[in-house]
């Protein structure tokens, strides 16, 4: 909420990564506010988390559509920091606000399709066969169905977008430096954005594994609820943990740095410009 309030009151919404990086906060709180329901329903009624009932497709289904839609935001936040970056390579893609609203607006659509899945009737109300074992009433072949490719994505894209991005500054330096000029602005952007690239995948890796390991368990186990009890449900719930330090993580790893990052890339740029045609690239 403080991201959201803080991007409104400065008015600083038409840049395109203010953009993503409030879209990032709502899924955050739509994240924490279906944790916090499955929560009370657990304290209310603890045999509907672990058993499962048509009560539990509803917060499950939210919390769904709101871990997707954090994914797709981090996926487009690495995409456009490195076109950001590639811009001042003087590439002729440039990323604008409509873009970014576009990617919003897409990004929403299919993490409510994805997540409401359920809700539409792929359920396991009444197929005792293929129900999941942590998150009941939902399938099996359902959880595999969202867990698998776009875990995959939130590991893979980022981490290709930021060795990107790392890449560019470092050829970008090495240039600079057969030139004889000056490095020190390169060596410092290089560096911040390698710690906070590598501070965004180790969080995502650490947040995402564990719940991706839980959909391989549960659709490798045949054993009924009671026979897991309580071992699998402690660690289900550390796994909504991880992913709800995630949702803290974000605003410090986005918010609080995007001002000191911007301007390394800013001044990239500038000594782009100023270098003029001393040397070619």
């Amino acid at each position: 909420c403080t991201v959201i309030f803080t991007r409104l009151a400065t008015r600083d919404l038409h840049k395109p990564i203010s953009i993503l990086f409030c879209n990032l906060a709502v899924s955050d709180l739509f994240t924490s506010f279906s944790g916090f329901w499955i929560s009370m329903l657990f304290i209310t009624n603890p045999d509907v988390t672990i058993f499962g009932s048509k009560d539990m497709l509803a917060p499950y289904a939210l919390y769904t559509t709101s871990i997707l839609s954090t994914i797709y935001n981090l996926v487009s936040i690495g995409i456009e920091r490195y076109l950001a970056v590639a811009e001042s390579m003087r590439t002729r893609f440039r990323v604008s606000r409509n873009h970014s609203i576009a990617v919003v607006f897409i990004s929403w659509v299919l993490a409510f399709f994805l997540g409401c899945l359920p809700l539409m009737g792929w359920n396991c109300l009444h197929a005792e066969r293929s129900v999941s074992v942590l998150y009941s009433p939902f399938c099996v072949n359902y959880l595999i169905f969202i867990a698998i490719p776009n875990v995959a994505v939130a590991f893979v894209v980022p981490l290709f977008t930021y060795l990107r991005i790392i890449i560019i500054l470092r050829k970008r330096k090495l240039r600079m430096q057969a030139c004889g000029q000056a490095t020190g602005t390169y060596k410092s952007a290089e560096s911040q954005v390698a710690r906070t690239s590598i501070s965004i995948w180790l969080l995502a890796l650490v947040s995402y594994a564990p719940f991706f390991a839980g959909v391989i368990f549960d659709a490798a186990n045949q054993r009924c609820h009671a026979d897991l009890y309580p071992g699998v449900y402690i660690f289900r719930n550390c796994t909504a943990t991880l992913i709800t330090i995630t949702c803290l993580g974000n605003p410090v790893l986005y918010t609080l740095r995007l001002r000191t990052l911007g301007a390394k890339l800013k001044a990239l740029r500038c000594l782009s410009a100023d270098r003029g045609p001393a040397c070619t690239i």
